[in-house]
């Protein structure tokens, strides 16, 4: 069995619309299928988005309002602060963690306010200077997405974040693709696997595609983490929704992952204590093709191969060819020497 439990993280993201109301069921659902932690997006829109950034082509389809741009988008779908110190305080009430990532400096501050167990750094913000850089001087566990980049880009934003602090073990990368819904081509799980060798630090995967099965197989692949985007209805207005799923979804990929992490077990070959029991019944021994009369030799011609495996194993048949035997055999009769 993995020596750590997976952490799963359950992006509720923006798909409470800007309502607390939504927000707080979202944390209902991610609690009730025993999600880790649930992760909200935290942001002052203008501080992070000009007035002149158009909304990518998922926003709009997903979003149906061609007349926004990204900060009219951001507007309508953010949360204030307050709500934050609310949902931090509901989570605790539900027995769920509280996450949040933030996308400009100032929310960064708010939100070490609320002693998170880690800073979530977006694939957006990997080529943000000054934000890696007070994220990294809070010298908290980071966990990083790594969507829309290549090696050169995280090696130069990794090594940002060591400068200021962060070391190996507090840093936790994230294989990820951003369009929404990831194209399952576009995927690549076996990318998850060169970051852990490249970087020496803990890894996982923030998942954008249809479906359960993806994250379940990155947890094969030995993912520590799992990000997965959580909505009430798929089909709500929204940029993310398209690309997340419902509670019964979610639940179903959270049971799925513990089963996996109980199945893969530990780098040793050896019978289980479950299947012990039916190597009597499962495996064969030598038994008589015929019947043999004492004094008779033991040939190919009187001799086979036969269920249970309370005998004398096939394993020894050449070594049983030849001999004398010492009693008679009726047919079938497991064979004793």
């Amino acid at each position: 069995m993995k020596s750590n439990k997976t952490i799963i993280i359950a992006e509720a993201g923006t798909n409470h619309n800007g309502s607390l109301k939504l927000a707080k069921k979202l944390i209902d659902v991610a609690a009730d299928a025993k999600a880790d932690f649930v992760k909200f997006q935290t942001s002052i829109p203008h501080l992070h988005i000009s007035k002149f950034a158009k909304q990518a082509n998922y926003q709009i389809k997903n979003f149906k309002v061609k007349s926004f741009n990204q900060l009219k988008m951001a507007e309508k779908i953010s949360l204030k602060y307050s709500d934050f110190l609310k949902l931090n305080n509901y989570c605790k009430k539900k027995s769920i963690k509280f996450l949040s990532t933030p996308f400009d400096l100032h929310s960064i501050d708010f939100l070490n306010k609320l002693n998170m167990n880690y800073f979530k750094i977006p694939s957006g913000e990997i080529n943000n200077y000054p934000y890696l850089v007070k994220v990294a001087k809070l010298k908290k566990k980071i966990i990083m997405s790594t969507g829309m980049s290549d090696l050169t880009e995280i090696y130069k934003s990794v090594s940002i974040l060591k400068k200021f602090g962060v070391k190996n073990r507090n840093l936790i990368l994230l294989h990820c693709n951003t369009e929404y819904p990831t194209p399952f081509d576009d995927v690549n799980l076996k990318a998850m696997i060169l970051l852990k060798e490249k970087f020496r630090c803990k890894v996982g995967y923030s998942d954008h595609t249809n479906g359960i099965e993806v994250p379940i197989a990155a947890v094969a692949l030995g993912a520590e983490v799992i990000e997965k985007h959580l909505t009430l209805n798929k089909n709500m207005r929204g940029p993310d929704h398209r690309a997340s799923i419902e509670p019964k979804d979610f639940k179903n990929m959270v049971k799925s992952i513990r089963n996996i992490e109980k199945s893969l077990g530990i780098k040793k070959k050896f019978i289980s204590k479950s299947e012990k029991k039916n190597i009597l019944i499962a495996r064969p021994s030598i038994v008589a093709k015929k019947k043999i009369f004492k004094g008779d030799i033991f040939t190919e011609k009187n001799l086979t191969i036969k269920r249970p495996g309370n005998g004398i194993s096939p394993m020894r048949w050449k070594k049983i060819l030849g001999k004398k035997a010492k009693q008679n055999f009726a047919e079938d009769e497991i064979i004793k020497l």
